[in-house]
C-alpha cells in the first residue's frame, strides 16, 4: 500500500521536533517535502489544536521554513522536509493498536464495537485506519471517530456496510445535533436543508451511540491520476450542467465529470463536496477555473482556497 521511497499518505500525521503535528494533504513529494497542513503544536503535556488562521500565523512569525506556494497548483499550503520528520503517526498501525487495547475512554469504546459491525457487513478491516484527534491520542469526549479507508473498491465496500448497519438500526443517522454541528464546522455555502439531503444519501458518516464517525478514502497508487500536472487560475465562473461520471467522486479532491465543453472537469478540494452527486443528476456548480499549463484544457475547482467562500456543488432538486 506504501511507496517504500516516499511512504506518506493523505490522512498521516507526521510531527517535527519543535513539536508541530502536520496532516498530511497529498500523494506526493513536492520538491522532496511532505504536503501538508499545520494542525497541532504542543501545549506542555497535551497538544492543542490550530485552526487554519492561526496554523498560517504560527508558521509565518515562528516557523517560515514550512510554508510553501506550489508551481504546481497554484497555491499555498504547509509542507516538511523528510528530515525534519521525528515522527510519522500512520492510521493503519493505530487501529490495529486501538483493536488490540484496552478501551481508555467512551470514544475508544464505541471504536471497538463500531469495526465489528462494519466488518460483519462486509467492510475489510486490512483497508481500514484511523486517523484525526485519535490518531495521537487528543480525543474527548466529543470527539468524531475518524476512519480512513484504502482503495476505491474497499471504500465503496464500507459504505455500502455503513448503510446496512444503519438499515438495520446498529448504527444512526446523524441527529439533527450531530447534523447541525457538522453544518457548523463545515461553514460551507449550502443552507441546512441542502446540506443535510446531500449529506444524508453519501453514507460516508453515520453515528454509533450519539457519537459521530465518518469514513475517508484514501486512493492506492495505481487509482491516482493527474500526478504531476501544473495550473494556473483563470477566474471565476457559476454554471448548471449535468454529471456523467462520478466514479472519482470520493477521492480527495473528488473529481466529476460534467457535460460543459469550457469546464468538463469539476474537483473538489473541500470535503463537503466529497460524493455530492451521481451520474446523471443535474447539479449547480461555482468555482475557480484553473487552466493545465501543459493541455490547455480547463476545469473548475471548488475550494480553491481552504474557506471556499462562494464555491459550492448542489444537486438541482
Amino acid at each position: 500500500m506504501r511507496n517504500t521511497e516516499f511512504p506518506y499518505l493523505p490522512k498521516d500525521f507526521i510531527q517535527t521536533q519543535e513539536g508541530l503535528i502536520f496532516a498530511v494533504v497529498s500523494y506526493q513529494a513536492h520538491q522532496g517535502k511532505v504536503g501538508c497542513f499545520l494542525r497541532y503544536i504542543t501545549d506542555g503535556n497535551s497538544w492543542k489544536k490550530l485552526d487554519t488562521e492561526h496554523a498560517n500565523q504560527l508558521l509565518q512569525q515562528s516557523y517560515p521554513q514550512y510554508l510553501y506556494q506550489s508551481d504546481q497548483f497554484d497555491a499555498a499550503f504547509h509542507a516538511v522536509e523528510v528530515t525534519d520528520i521525528v515522527e510519522h503517526h500512520r492510521p493503519e498501525d493505530k487501529l490495529k493498536d486501538s483493536l488490540h487495547s484496552d478501551a481508555g475512554d467512551q470514544i475508544e469504546h464505541k471504536l471497538q464495537q463500531l469495526i465489528p459491525i462494519l466488518v460483519r457487513n462486509g467492510a475489510d478491516i486490512k483497508c481500514l485506519g484511523l486517523t484525526g484527534s485519535m490518531l495521537i491520542d487528543q480525543q474527548s469526549s466529543k470527539s468524531d471517530i475518524d476512519l480512513v479507508v484504502y482503495g476505491r473498491n474497499a471504500f465503496q465496500k464500507t459504505r455500502e456496510a455503513v448503510r446496512l448497519a444503519v438499515a438495520e438500526g446498529h448504527l444512526q443517522l446523524l441527529s439533527l445535533e450531530l447534523m447541525e454541528d457538522n453544518f457548523n464546522r463545515r461553514a460551507g455555502e449550502l443552507n441546512l436543508d441542502e446540506f443535510s439531503w446531500h449529506d444524508n444519501r453519501k453514507f460516508n458518516k453515520a453515528a454509533i451511540d450519539g457519537t459521530k464517525f465518518d469514513i475517508g478514502m484514501v486512493c492506492l497508487a495505481e487509482e491516482l491520476e493527474h500526478e504531476h500536472q501544473q495550473y494556473q487560475k483563470q477566474g471565476r465562473r457559476q454554471f448548471i450542467t449535468k454529471v456523467v461520471d462520478d466514479h472519482r467522486a470520493f477521492d480527495f479532491p473528488a473529481v466529476y465529470l460534467v457535460d460543459d465543453e469550457m469546464t468538463p472537469e469539476v474537483v473538489s478540494f473541500t470535503h463537503t463536496y466529497v460524493g455530492q452527486a451521481k451520474v446523471g443528476e443535474v447539479i449547480e456548480v461555482s468555482g475557480a477555473v484553473e487552466c493545465n499549463v501543459a493541455t490547455g484544457k480547463s476545469r473548475l475547482i471548488i475550494g480553491s482556497t481552504r474557506e471556499a467562500e462562494g464555491e459550492y456543488i448542489k444537486v438541482s432538486r
